[in-house]
C-alpha cells in the first residue's frame, strides 16, 4: 500500500512537470506567431484544411534511369551539343563532366555564338531542374539573387574571369558582329532562307547596301564573316549618312548586354556545380565504373538492383499474418513459434513490489530484479536490494524475509562482555565480564 501511495505521488510530480513544459511551449509559440504577424501584417494566411488534399497527395518526382533517382547526373544530351558545336571538341564523356563546370576557360572569341548561348541556355535549365528535384528545400531564388549582386559589382570593375575586358570594351569589337550571327550559318544559302526582311536589317545595321535580290543580299552580308569592314569595297556601303552609326551603337549596346547575359549564366552555372559538387563526382566514379564492366557485367548488375528493388517493395506491400500474436523480432517481423516456445514467451510473472506489472519469459523476469524498476520499489519498502531477496515478488513476503534476516543478525551478533577475551599474569584466560569482576574484588 505504502509503495502504491508513493507511486502514485511520483507520478503526479510527473504529470504536474509535463503540463508545466506544455504550458511553456504554447506560449513560446504564440508568442512567436505574434511577433511574426506583427513584423509582417502583409503575409497571408493560409487555412490548413484547404491544402489536406496536397497533404495526403504523395509528390510524383520524375527522373530518368540514368540519374538514378537523384544520384547521378544526366547529361548525355548537353555532352552531344558540345562535342559537335564549334567552341566544343570531341572528347569523351567522362573527360566532359570534368570540364562543363568551367565555361570560363573556353575562348572569348567563341562565345559571341548563338550555338553557344543555347547551349549554356539549355545546360542551365537542366542544373537548376535537377536542383529542384533533389533539393527541394533549398531557396534557389534567393541563392541565385546573391550570385547576380555579385556578379553586377564584379562585372563593372572587369575582374569576372574569361570577360576581364567585355565591360569596358567601347563597342569596336561588338560593331564587327551584327544583328545576324553570322558563325551560325556556312553557307550564301542558308542566309537566303532568312528571307528579304531579316537581310536587309542585317545589311543597314552593319552601314551596308540593302538592295538587290535576295540572293545579292546574302552574298553581300557573307561577305563580312571572313573580311573586316574597313577592308571591304566601297561599293557595299550605302551613302553616309548618321543613320548606320546609330545603327553601329544600338548593334555594339545589344551585343554587350548579350555578353553580359552569356556572363550571368556562366556565373549561375558554375554556382550550382558547386552547390553539386558531390552528384558530380559521384556521376564520373559512376561512369568509369561502367567504362570497365563488360556488357553482361552491367546486365547482372542491373538485374540485381531490380528483383532487389521489386523483393522491398513486395516485402513493404504484404501485410504481417500473426495470428498467435508472437512477438516481433529486429526486422519487425514475428518471431519463431519455437524461439517463442524456448524462452517461455508465453508465461506472464507478475511483480507486486514493481507495481503489479508483468513481465513475460523467465529471463526477463530474472533479469528484472536488477532492472530500476524493482530497485526503486525495494527502495520505498526501505529493504536492500540484495541476493537474498531474489525471487521475492509479494511486498509481504520481502518484509517477513527482511524482519527474519535482522533478528537472525540480533543472534549472530558480536558481544564483547562475553566473546572478548583478557589474560592476567598468570596466563589464564577470561572473558570480559569475569575479568573485571575478579578485579574489582582485588583477587586478580
Amino acid at each position: 500500500m505504502l509503495l502504491a501511495c508513493r507511486m502514485c505521488m511520483e507520478m503526479e510530480d510527473s504529470l504536474y512537470h509535463l503540463l508545466l513544459h506544455c504550458d511553456f511551449a504554447y506560449r513560446s509559440w504564440h508568442y512567436l506567431i505574434r511577433e511574426y504577424h506583427r513584423r509582417h501584417p502583409a503575409a497571408r494566411v493560409v487555412d490548413v484544411s484547404e491544402d489536406d488534399g496536397l497533404l495526403k497527395e504523395e509528390p510524383q518526382i520524375e527522373f530518368s534511369g540514368e540519374e538514378a533517382f537523384g544520384r547521378y547526373l544526366d547529361l548525355h544530351e548537353l555532352y552531344n551539343q558540345y562535342i559537335n558545336s564549334k567552341f566544343g571538341e570531341a572528347i569523351e564523356y567522362s573527360s566532359y563532366l570534368d570540364i562543363f563546370s568551367q565555361p570560363q576557360k573556353i575562348s572569348q572569341k567563341l562565345k559571341f555564338s548563338r550555338q553557344y548561348r543555347e547551349y549554356l541556355e539549355n545546360l542551365l535549365a537542366y542544373l537548376i531542374y535537377f536542383f529542384q528535384r533533389t533539393e527541394p528545400l533549398q531557396d534557389l531564388d534567393r541563392i541565385f539573387s546573391k550570385v547576380e549582386s555579385e556578379f553586377e559589382e564584379r562585372w563593372a570593375i572587369g575582374t569576372i574571369e574569361g570577360w576581364e575586358n567585355t565591360s569596358q570594351d567601347n563597342g569596336h569589337d561588338s560593331a564587327q558582329h551584327s544583328l545576324i550571327d553570322l558563325d551560325y550559318y556556312s553557307s550564301v544559302e542558308e542566309l537566303v532562307e532568312l528571307g528579304p526582311e531579316r537581310l536587309k536589317e542585317g545589311l543597314a545595321a552593319l552601314g551596308l547596301k540593302t538592295g538587290g535580290t535576295v540572293q545579292q543580299r546574302a552574298e553581300r552580308l557573307f561577305l563580312t564573316k571572313h573580311t573586316p569592314l574597313q577592308l571591304l569595297d566601297k561599293k557595299h556601303f550605302a551613302k553616309l549618312s548618321r543613320q548606320p552609326i546609330q545603327n553601329w551603337m544600338a548593334v555594339a549596346s545589344q551585343n554587350n548586354e548579350n555578353l553580359k547575359q552569356v556572363a550571368l549564366m556562366e556565373a549561375k552555372i558554375e554556382k550550382l556545380c558547386d552547390l553539386l559538387d558531390e552528384t558530380i563526382a559521384r556521376t564520373k566514379d559512376n561512369i568509369v565504373k561502367k567504362q570497365a564492366l563488360t556488357y553482361e557485367e552491367i546486365e547482372a548488375e542491373r538485374e540485381e538492383e531490380e528483383t532487389q528493388a521489386e523483393s522491398e517493395s513486395d516485402d513493404e506491400e504484404q501485410q504481417i499474418y500473426n495470428p498467435l500474436k508472437l512477438p516481433m523480432g529486429w526486422d519487425g517481423k514475428p518471431i519463431p513459434y519455437w524461439l517463442y516456445k524456448l524462452h517461455g514467451l508465453g508465461q506472464e510473472f507478475k511483480c507486486e513490489i514493481c507495481g503489479n506489472y508483468s513481465y513475460w519469459g523467465r529471463r526477463a523476469f530474472e533479469r528484472h530484479f536488477k532492472e530500476w524498476r524493482h530497485q526503486h520499489g525495494m527502495r520505498c519498502l526501505g529493504i536492500p536490494n540484495t541476493k537474498n531477496f531474489n525471487e521475492i515478488t509479494s511486498i509481504e513476503e520481502a518484509k517477513d524475509l527482511w524482519k527474519r534476516i535482522q533478528e537472525r543478525q540480533g543472534v549472530n551478533k558480536w558481544r564483547p562482555d562475553l566473546e572478548e577475551e583478557y589474560e592476567d599474569k598468570e596466563g589464564n584466560i577470561y572473558n570480559k565480564k569475569t575479568y573485571t569482576d575478579l578485579q574489582r574484588q582485588g583477587l586478580i
